[in-house]
């Protein structure tokens, strides 16, 4: 025979190439590219679950009081700095007056000018109704003419003419004074509240416009967290849900709070649906505005339906669904997703029933001709 013929040395490594050739097999059908993909599966369990929406947001002042004057001008001084406390009332600062002061020294001399001009206004008025009276009795017993007595009558009316125009000056000046003072007044910074300054947006010698705010003051009795969420999970959000409040600065410390409103307009940019979030209890002591918070809110327990958790959901083709284990094979199976809960765990409405097995991890990327395997934990995949 042939094979009898061939050489020891022949036969030798022959036989090692078909001991590599039986190895190499089975590596590649045990641990290489044709192994089976390790898995790891759950059961699709009936359950009720309690959505929870997950949002971001700052720390705001609910209240922002822009202290600043009517009118262009410089400031003179400021008495406050910022993390100072203020009382309602208290004055924060002045601006300069100008010419101001002067003016109103200006006008009262005007005022008391009038004042005098209206005593005599009211003298010569006096003395021309007695003219008059006394002429009227001469006429009366026809000892003087018809023409003295109208020549008399002309001087009181004019008399009363001039009396009514220094009347009305002096009001006049009178108003412009006031004016002058409300502006005076105005120069004076004023806090309309018992608050915290946060802000001095101008220094002494500054010139600012009309409107231009010079400090800041928050009430810090009103703060709340302007929150955002996305809009794909806002579903369900509505004013008065309790919320928990997580600071950055204070982690692992959940503060209790309330939804106090959504607002009527939402980011359309980022596609975020925007709130306002309440502290129960404001904390001491007080976050700085701006801090980051992180929200909860806690939605009402939804009715028992088939539920597998976030991690068994995998996207395939553009579609999401699950990998059905059937028969010891793996089949997909696109699902229509409810809603998540803060536990990892998701309602399905189509596409599974209670009772069935899914792969909740698996070593690689799935198929439907995949060789599969059963594990009870893939290493290096955190359960």
């Amino acid at each position: 025979m042939r094979l009898a013929r061939l050489k020891p040395r022949t036969l030798g490594v022959i036989s090692v190439v078909a001991v590599l050739l039986v190895l190499f097999v089975y590596v590649a059908l045990r641990a290489g590219p044709l192994a089976p993909i390790a898995i790891t599966v759950t059961s699709v369990e009936s359950r009720s679950i309690a959505p929870a929406l997950a949002g971001i947001g700052s720390v705001q002042a609910r209240y922002t009081y822009k202290i600043g004057p009517t009118a262009a001008g410089r400031v003179k001084r400021l008495d406050v700095h910022v993390g100072d406390g203020v009382v309602a009332g208290q004055v924060l600062g002045e601006m300069d007056a100008v010419d101001l002061d002067e003016r109103l020294r200006a006008q009262q001399a005007a005022i008391d000018s009038a004042d005098a001009a209206v005593r005599q206004a009211d003298a010569r008025q006096a003395y021309a109704r007695s003219q008059a009276r006394r002429y009227e009795e001469l006429l009366a017993v026809r000892f003087i003419s018809e023409e003295v007595v109208a020549n008399k009558r002309q001087e009181l009316a004019v008399a009363d003419a001039a009396l009514a125009a220094a009347r009305s000056d002096t009001s006049r000046l009178r108003a412009e004074l006031e004016a002058l003072r409300a502006q005076r007044g105005n120069l004076r910074l004023v806090s309309p509240v018992a608050g915290l300054v946060v802000a001095r947006d101008a220094d002494p010698g500054t010139t600012v416009v009309a409107g231009q705010a010079v400090v800041q003051v928050i009430d810090p009795a009103n703060l709340w967290i302007d929150t955002r969420f996305d809009q794909i999970s806002a579903q369900g959000l509505a004013a008065g849900l309790p919320a928990q409040i997580a600071l950055r600065s204070r982690q692992g410390e959940a503060l209790p709070g309330r939804v106090q409103r959504i607002e009527p307009r939402a980011d359309a940019v980022t596609e975020e649906t925007l709130a306002k979030v309440t502290f129960a209890a404001l904390p001491q002591p007080l976050p700085p505005l701006g801090e980051l918070a992180e929200i909860t809110v806690r939605l009402p327990p939804l009715p028992a339906a088939p539920t597998v958790p976030n991690a068994a959901i995998f996207t395939v083709g553009g579609q999401r669904g699950v990998w059905k284990l059937v028969d010891g094979k793996v089949a997909f199976a696109p699902v229509a997703l409810g809603r998540f809960d803060l536990d990892g765990r998701v309602q399905v409405h189509r596409g599974v029933a209670p009772g069935e097995r899914v792969v909740l991890y698996s070593e690689r990327s799935l198929t439907a001709q995949s060789r599969i395997q059963v594990v009870e934990r893939i290493p290096g995949v955190t359960p």
